[in-house]
Order: C-alpha cells, then structure tokens, then sequence
C-alpha cells in the first residue's frame, strides 16, 4: 500500500504562481469546488488546470495557466501552509491541529497523529482532495509538525 493516501498528480503540470513567481503543484478541481466559498466558485473555470501556492508570504492560494488567481479569503478555511496559527489544521479530514499535536506532546513526550492518521487511511476513510486545501495527502505535514513541536 502506498505511504500516501491520495494519488500523485503529474508533475509535468506544474507552473508558477502569478504573484510571486513559486512553484505551484497541480490540484484536481474537486478540490477547489469543495473549498471556495460560494463567490469564489461562481468565477471558477472548469476546463482550466489549477495549482497551489504553498507560499507562506503570498496571499494566493490557488491559480490557473490562463493567469485566474483565488486567494486566502475566497476559501471556507483556512490553509495550513499560510497560517502558523494553533488552530489551523495540519490534518484536514481528522482533526489534527498544531495545538492538539503539541498538547499530546507536551502530555506524553510522543504524538499519535501519523499513526492515526495512517490507520484512518487503511480503513479508506481519508477525503484530502475535498478536505485538504493542497488537494492531497497530509502526511508530510504531519510529520514536519511532530517534529517541529517535539
């Protein structure tokens, strides 16, 4: 079974963001239709291919090869990568935010969350194309977290 719970998107893809010019990785739509608010989605393109900016000094979130550009408050929640905040969430679909990991840390010198997180994933239960503002696996967030906070 793969690490990952969500499949790659090719590569090949990727582009730049508008703003400032980082690298942008591939998003299927789904993920942007279940994360814009309602305004947002309105102006969505459809045939258009979308990348996310995990820039943390750039406001923009999302953006298409034809130069369309969604930013922080035209998604329901917020993004990880942006936001350093404590209640933000590094998983998505089951609830692990920075201070939860850092609280059973600091409670048990250990955090559960990947462990978790994989046994959720092994029961098919992950929803990170609808639930994750990357579009994709929290895995690798998780664990740069743990660390980070250990």
């Amino acid at each position: 079974m793969s690490e990952e719970c969500c499949s790659k998107t090719e590569n090949s893809l990727n582009t730049n963001c508008p703003l400032n010019g980082a690298k942008g990785k591939r998003v299927q739509t789904i993920t942007l239709k279940s994360l814009l608010t309602p305004k947002a989605l309105e102006t969505l393109d459809a045939e258009s291919n979308y990348f996310f900016c995990d820039s943390i000094d750039c406001p923009v979130v999302y953006f298409n090869d034809r130069g369309q550009t969604f930013i922080l408050v035209d998604l329901k929640i917020p993004v990880f990568q942006k936001d350093q905040g404590f209640q933000v969430p590094v998983c998505y679909c089951f609830d692990w935010k920075r201070d939860r990991i850092s609280q059973e840390i600091q409670e048990t010198n250990n955090s559960t969350a990947e462990s978790s997180i994989r046994a959720h994933i092994q029961a098919g239960r992950c929803g990170c194309e609808v639930n994750n503002p990357q579009g994709s696996c929290c895995l690798a967030n998780i664990r740069k977290e743990v660390k980070k906070l250990s």
